[in-house]
């Protein structure tokens, strides 16, 4: 098995999800505009970070390759988690 060097990471994701400035600029664009809500500071930890991670995604699919299906499962995933926590303390 061959080590994988980290400048072989970041070219695959540079790749994959673009030039990382241009994510992070979108990101923090998303992310300023939900931290700089009211509704930001009624949501638990678990909302605000599965909210976070949903603007990463957002930001990798619009700086990258639209059409990387981890992109989109990856923010089904995280509205799973919080659906599903939002469902057992419903019962």
């Amino acid at each position: 098995m061959e080590s994988e060097t980290i400048e072989t990471t970041l070219a695959e994701r540079g790749k994959r999800y673009g030039d990382f400035s241009g994510h992070a600029w979108i990101t923090q664009r998303l992310k300023d505009t939900m931290h700089g809500t009211a509704g930001w500071q009624r949501l638990s930890p678990d909302k605000r970070e599965a909210l976070d991670m949903i603007a990463h995604k957002i930001g990798r699919i619009l700086n990258g390759d639209p059409e990387y299906h981890d992109s989109w499962h990856d923010i089904v995933g995280y509205t799973k988690l919080v659906a599903d926590t939002l469902h057992s303390n419903k019962g």
